[in-house]
This record gives C-alpha cells, sequence and structure tokens, in this order.
C-alpha cells in the first residue's frame, strides 16, 4: 500500500473549509462562492492559530501581531491589503 504523506493535510483543510461552509447554505452566484473562498484562504493563512504550528499562524504579519481582538486583525488586514493594490495602481 502505498503512503501518501500529504494525504491527511489536505483532508484536514478539507474539513475544516467544509465546517466554515456548513453554516453559509449555499450562494446565490458565482461571485459570492468567490469571495467566500477567498476570504477563507485569508483567515486560514494569515489569522487562524494552527495547533501544528504551536498555536501560530502559518504567515506572520507584524502589523497584526499586536492587535488583541479578531476583529481588529481582520480590519488591519483589509486595510494592508487596500493600501497593497493602491500602490500597485500607482506604480
Amino acid at each position: 500500500r502505498e503512503y501518501r504523506p500529504l494525504k491527511q493535510i489536505i483532508e484536514r483543510l478539507n474539513r475544516t473549509f467544509k465546517g466554515n461552509y456548513r453554516s453559509t447554505h449555499g450562494f446565490g452566484s458565482e461571485q459570492g462562492s468567490v469571495s467566500f473562498v477567498t476570504l477563507f484562504v485569508a483567515y486560514f493563512n494569515f489569522l487562524r492559530p494552527h495547533s501544528s504550528l504551536e498555536g501560530k499562524v502559518p504567515v506572520t504579519i507584524p502589523e497584526l501581531e499586536k492587535l488583541p481582538t479578531m476583529p481588529a486583525r481582520w480590519t488591519a488586514l483589509i486595510g494592508l491589503a487596500q493600501d497593497w493594490i493602491q500602490q500597485q495602481q500607482s506604480a
């Protein structure tokens, strides 16, 4: 039998995504589903602590680390993204 070490990681990611998706009761449009996946990826990579990383987030952003609450972190992350978009457009 072939051993696939990444299979458990992928299956766990699928369960995490499915658990978050379940409460949405579906989407009315393609744009709604794209928005949900985009926000989930941002949450999973920049905001959500992972037990396999000893309670740390996979991608640390210094501006977010000092903020005490999740709503404050979301607000800062969205602000950083908007600043980045503006920089790209003006360049």
